[in-house]
């Protein structure tokens, strides 16, 4: 991997608001309009010209909103502090900014705004959905190289809004997996999930035990994987008909099989992550985040990147100052 970390930084940020917003357009749909939509958006790069209600394809969601504000308050106070995180987390939702919220954050975020502390508001168990691990990516950019350090981040970051310790073991393999992505070495999937199981197992059990079997699920086609991928950890919900729930296990679970699938391509891999159907934006921004902290900036679709927006400010322009400045704070750290 020759691409510069900085680029691998930024296209992170980048990658993750890109799939969050090609997949915002579609949430919810089942898989046989996904798969048409994201070929005609992602590999035959057709102009899209549908909206979700007042928004148009460029606009993402609280998935890549609240993995912004974290890594705003990681620049803001060099490091992590979860106090900071919950006020931003409480004020995007006071001030009515939030897109596209999942209900247990929302809960959460009432809680916060009433004065609740940041470790007692997390919405209790069996609330299992990935609502912390959509935003953890910043984590394991912030803390690439120290994996207890990294483990203990998305673990706090995420019991702000999910006390389920399957939601905080969520967000240790996505924080995880963006760390390995940045690293100079092949990915090798059945090594890289046997590292992301070793540090969930640290969480809790049952995630660990679904990325272990994910080494052989991978080589089942995308078709014959979803039902498998779909039904693992148990599921507590399906609050959709068909493709991957919002259930925190498999959303992961199928992100990384997105990535692995395609570690080197950055529209196949959110082709995979979209095409499936279901919770297709924040599947789409955790393999994002991902791809794009293995690929590189260069990697991400021009077209798409321009069009990013969050109702009209904070843009690629904003969001690559803000990786950036990351990256001169990891670099020191």
């Amino acid at each position: 991997m020759g691409r510069p970390l900085e680029s691998r930084y930024v296209g992170c940020l980048i990658g993750q608001c890109v799939g969050d917003a090609v997949g915002f357009m579609v949430e919810g749909y089942p898989p046989d309009p996904c798969r048409r939509y994201a070929d005609g958006v992602l590999l035959q790069e057709l102009e899209f010209e549908g909206r979700r209600g007042p928004f148009a394809l460029g606009q993402y969601s609280d998935d890549s909103q609240l993995a912004r504000e974290l890594t705003a308050s990681f620049v803001e106070r060099r490091g992590f502090d979860p106090a900071d995180y919950a006020r931003r987390i409480a004020a995007i939702f006071a001030e009515n900014r939030i897109v596209g919220y999942g209900r247990a954050t929302a809960e959460a975020a009432q809680r916060l705004i009433a004065g609740v502390p940041w470790h007692a508001a997390g919405t209790p168990p069996p609330n299992a959905g990935n609502g912390s691990a959509m935003r953890a990516g910043p984590v394991g950019l912030m803390f690439r190289d120290d994996a207890g350090r990294r483990i203990a981040a998305a673990h706090d970051q995420g019991r702000i809004t999910h006390a389920d310790p399957r939601c905080s073991a969520g967000a240790v393999a996505i924080a995880g997996a963006v760390a390995l992505a940045l690293s100079s070495e092949a990915v090798e999937p059945s090594v890289f999930l046997d590292r992301l199981a070793g540090w969930t197992s640290e969480i809790e059990p049952v995630l660990a035990g679904v990325l272990r079997d994910l080494a052989g699920w991978l080589e089942l086609p995308p078709e014959r994987a979803a039902p498998v991928i779909a039904a693992a950890g148990r599921p507590d919900f399906r609050d959709i008909d068909e493709g991957i729930s919002p259930y925190v296990v498999p959303s992961v679970a199928w992100s990384l099989y997105a990535f692995l699938r395609h570690p080197e391509d950055f529209v196949r891999a959110i082709h995979t992550a979209v095409a499936v159907g279901g919770d297709v934006d924040t599947m789409a921004a955790m393999t994002g985040a991902i791809a794009g902290a293995r690929c590189g900036i260069e990697s991400i679709p021009a077209l798409l990147v321009g069009r990013l927006t969050d109702r009209g400010t904070w843009e690629a322009g904003m969001l690559a100052g803000l990786a950036r400045a990351l990256w001169q704070i990891a670099r020191e750290d």
